[in-house]
């Protein structure tokens, strides 16, 4: 015991008598001391009341005086002297309170409530005269009032209270009151009459609709519908006003449903669709296609169906859990139920459990966490989480749960493996639309440094763009480069961004930066834009030595075509000449100028194609770059130059040569450009030319009769049947010549 130990129990045997737990708490009771209370006193004579009552009266002067403004001192003073049967001095202490605040609801009430007690009734009546008279804009004095003068069964008196308090134009709960009293007594006629005074104040949809439902439940069916048409006449035929007065449509469609009237409420669904687009008339189509469906049993074909689809849905579910596409299509169903049961005007009590029901769909299913950690298995899910947010956010405008909802799916993603952009961009969004900008920014910041992506940095540069946040675009282009410096379209996205905002020299260093990376994924997009600057800022020199440069990296055909192409055609000219010229223009719209091309250098540049394609021995590509050619002179050059390039295309030719493998001769079609057979067969190349030549004049007398008589006659003949299925072969390769041709020029080689 000394040392902290618990003591050494030996005995460990139970007791003789044992106590229950009953008999504790028994004793326990017992043994508790009463509480004190204040002896009693017991007033023996008149002498010992009046001291009685001095001693009190002094006590409540006392804390009066202390604290004048409480009106709770002020009350329990006059709800004494009220049970000591002293109204007089009681009515004395109110009337002192209503010194200090005439605009004390709870003491006009208390006063009143007082008076009644005690059957004062004409002072009540007084009072609440001058209370209504005080503060008539405080509804609880006049419900009070009115209530006096029913309880005293002062109808007249009652019918008196309300219309003085009409004449201050309430809310609709007094109207409806004043009604309500009317037709307690059968004044139908007068509650008819309080109708049209209230629409005259308030003409709303739900105003008209109440007025008919009153009238239809009184019998008067030609009323409500007089009703009705005085709504629509004075809403009239425009669109916003017809839009406006759906409801009353809605309405007057279902009391004549109800009335078996089938005809008419078609006539009015129809009135209505046809004014409303369809846009905005999603419930009055959902309530006419309910009455198409069915006349009287809407609700329970609808109930019956729900219920069913339930059914399907859980026996999917029940067989795998983890089907998104199920719970899609079930999120779905609860969604539209929630909706259709709004749309139907239920009441809160209604709409609660129909929002249960859909965020019970949602928490089920996304506590379906997709197993192991591959990011195919999450993209349907990830939908799950977005939809139930946009859910709480759009429909039930519970913004709070929708914060939670995706503050709880980032936190479930691993994204250490991999991530979901759109779930960081609709957060963010959320955020924005909240008018949260430093949380988005915040957001945005987090998921980039925790797990960058292209699309995120696209979606943060364009939200900041925006908000007209150059300067954060900017830095956040440049932690996109640092991320990826060889994305070209980055590259090309920042230069323009820098073009649009004027800054021409840091547009141009960043072209620079860009095609200077040497892992550049599609370089070719990224030079294209830069060429495309220099156009457009009227640099020839400076496109022109971007060509000469992606030559000398590349060399491809199609930049030798774009080259020359650049070089026959006008630019604009340079924009500070441009700007200038604007300035000095007065017309309000002047054409553009441009700076013409020169097709010499064109040519030029054609020329040191061809050479180049040449030398690197490029058939293909060398075919390619001479129908361009030969487009170009015939558009802008003359007719020498035309014939020139047309002197230079190729004509397809048959060789033999050994096969390694098998040791046998094959022969294969080629493509045989004059000026290589010249250099290299001179002999076999005149004799070509003279053949082809031959075939033109052939084509040329096409008409004459009989056979040729030619010299080369019987060469033609020999090579017409035997050649016919490498011709087709090389009329794949070469669309510019004929059959005919390609049979001639393959006999010739042979």
């Amino acid at each position: 015991m000394q040392d902290g130990r618990a003591p050494r129990i030996k005995n460990r045997a139970p007791a003789a008598i044992q106590i229950t737990a009953e008999q504790l708490l028994r004793e326990a009771q017992e043994r508790q001391e009463s509480a004190f209370r204040a002896p009693k006193q017991r007033v023996e004579d008149f002498e010992e009341l009046n001291e009685y009552r001095g001693r009190k009266r002094k006590e409540f002067e006392e804390r009066i005086r202390r604290t004048r403004g409480s009106i709770k001192e002020w009350l329990q003073y006059a709800n004494w002297e009220a049970s000591q049967n002293e109204f007089a001095r009681s009515r004395s202490v109110f009337e002192r309170a209503l010194d200090v605040d005439p605009r004390s609801i709870q003491l006009w009430l208390s006063y009143t409530e007082m008076e009644l007690k005690n059957r004062n009734v004409q002072h009540s009546r007084n009072l609440f005269d001058r209370a209504v008279t005080l503060l008539p804009r405080v509804d609880q004095l006049w419900y009070k009032y009115v209530y006096l003068e029913e309880l005293l069964q002062n109808i007249p008196g009652a019918r008196q209270v309300f219309e003085r308090w009409m004449q201050w134009e309430p809310d609709d709960k007094a109207w409806q009151a004043y009604i309500k009293l009317e037709e307690r007594y059968q004044e139908f006629d007068r509650a008819s009459a309080i109708y049209e005074r209230w629409i005259a104040i308030r003409p709303d949809p739900r105003v008209w609709v109440k007025w008919a439902k009153f009238e239809e439940d009184r019998g008067r069916l030609d009323k409500a519908r007089e009703v009705f048409q005085t709504a629509l006449e004075f809403f009239g035929d425009e669109e916003e006003q017809v839009e406006k007065a759906q409801a009353v449509f809605s309405s007057f469609a279902k009391m004549e449903t109800r009335q078996k009237e089938y005809d008419r409420a078609r006539v009015i669904y129809k009135f209505a669709l046809e004014r409303i687009p369809r846009s905005k008339s999603a419930a009055l189509y959902a309530a006419y296609s309910k009455f198409e469906k069915q006349h009287g049993t809407k609700t329970t074909l609808e109930s019956t169906v729900l219920g069913k689809r339930r059914i399907q849905y859980e026996e999917e579910l029940s067989h795998d859990g983890r089907n998104y596409d199920v719970w899609f299509d079930y999120a779905r169903l609860e969604e539209e139920a929630w909706r259709d049961l709004k749309a139907d005007g239920a009441t809160r009590e209604e709409i609660e459990p129909a929002s249960g029901r859909v965020r019970e769909v949602y928490e089920r299913a996304v506590a379906q966490v997709p197993p192991g950690g591959e990011k195919r298995h999450w993209r349907r899910y990830i939908f799950l989480w977005l939809n139930y947010a946009l859910f709480e956010e759009i429909e039930t405008k519970d913004y709070t749960r929708a914060r939670d909802i995706y503050q709880t799916a980032t936190k479930l993603v691993p994204h250490k493996q991999f991530t979901f952009a759109k779930l960081w961009l609709q957060y963010s969004k959320f955020e924005l639309r909240r008018l949260e900008l430093p949380t988005a920014r915040k957001i945005l910041g987090t998921a980039i440094g925790m797990c960058p992506k292209e699309a995120l940095f696209k979606g943060y540069i364009d939200l900041e763009i925006e908000l007209r946040e150059f300067d954060r675009a900017r830095t956040l282009y440049e932690k996109y480069l640092e991320f990826d410096p060889s994305n070209s379209p980055a590259w090309i996205k920042y230069a323009e961004l820098e073009a649009q905002l004027q800054d021409f020299s840091r547009a141009r260093a960043i072209f620079e930066l860009g095609v200077s990376q040497s892992p550049l994924s599609m370089p070719e997009i990224l030079w294209k834009a830069y060429i495309d600057f220099e156009i457009e800022e009227g640099e020839r020199e400076g496109a022109r030595a971007l060509y000469e440069r992606l030559i000398a990296l590349s060399g491809h055909v199609k930049v030798w075509i774009s080259y020359a192409t650049f070089e026959s055609e006008p630019i604009p000219i340079p924009r500070a000449q441009r700007e200038e010229e604007e300035e000095e223009e007065e017309e309000e719209e002047a054409e553009q100028k441009m700076v013409p091309g020169d097709p010499v250098v064109a040519r030029q540049v054609f020329e040191r194609a061809y050479k180049d394609l040449k030398a690197k021995g490029l058939k293909d590509e060398r075919v390619a770059l001479l129908n361009v050619w030969k487009t170009f002179e015939e558009n802008s050059g003359s007719e020498t130059d035309v014939k020139k390039v047309e002197g230079m295309m190729p004509i397809v030719g048959r060789k033999r040569h050994l096969d390694q493998e098998t040791g046998q001769m094959v022969e294969d079609w080629d493509l045989v450009f004059p000026d290589d057979e010249k250099e290299s067969n001179p002999t076999s190349f005149k004799f070509l030319q003279m053949a082809h030549a031959w075939k033109q004049n052939m084509a040329a007398n096409k008409g004459a009769a009989g056979p040729s008589t030619s010299a080369l006659s019987g060469f033609v003949a020999a090579s017409s049947s035997s050649s016919s299925k490498p011709a087709a072969k090389a009329d794949e390769r070469m669309d510019d010549d004929d059959d005919d041709d390609e049979e001639s020029s393959s006999g010739e080689e042979d």
